[in-house]
């Protein structure tokens, strides 16, 4: 695996490095020594994997505050997304600043999501899959979202917003 760090500390991509022969490739998605040797935390405690039929649907923005804030390895298995982490971290000096990439079947690359930042993405393509490696379990009571449309994030949607759930679409707005 190739690890590329962005422009904000502690979200990185995850790039397969494939073996390749006359059957077509092998690759590694995950091992925790090689996470730990990055400094990410290898806990893998629950996967949840999600569909979203129509392009342009917006899931999140969403994550858990503690005791269970959770990591979260994000990797499109089919179609493919625009993936967003938005830095929570009071103290950072990127507090509430995001970082977007696509995430396909295609390219396969992942996006490692800290805890502490929020998380959510913009499908581009309709029948699009997400897999997700959680670094804690969903915890009743525990879970909050960001509104996708905040003023105070301005983060740009690469398409018009098709289809979001209620629930994403009434968080509150954090004020400035």
């Amino acid at each position: 695996m190739k690890f590329t760090e962005t422009a904000i500390a502690g979200v990185w991509l995850i790039d397969l490095e494939p073996l390749t022969d006359e059957r077509g490739f092998f690759a590694r998605t995950f091992c925790a020594d090689e996470f730990a040797a990055h400094g990410l935390d290898p806990t893998v405690a629950q996967c949840n994997v999600s569909l979203t039929s129509e392009a342009g649907s917006i899931r999140g923005l969403h994550y858990q505050v503690a005791p269970a804030a959770e990591t979260k390895l994000v990797r499109v298995v089919r179609g493919a997304n625009h993936d967003v982490a938005v830095d929570l971290r009071p103290c950072s000096t990127t507090y509430r600043r995001h970082v977007a990439v696509e995430l396909s079947a295609e390219n396969r690359r992942a996006m490692y999501v800290p805890a502490d930042f929020a998380h959510g993405f913009q499908t581009l393509v309709a029948d699009t899959e997400v897999e997700y490696q959680m670094g804690a379990p969903y915890t009743p009571g525990t879970d909050r979202g960001l509104r996708y449309d905040d003023p105070a994030l301005a983060i740009p949607w690469p398409r018009p917003v098709t289809t979001i759930s209620q629930k994403d679409r009434t968080w509150p707005l954090l004020t400035r």
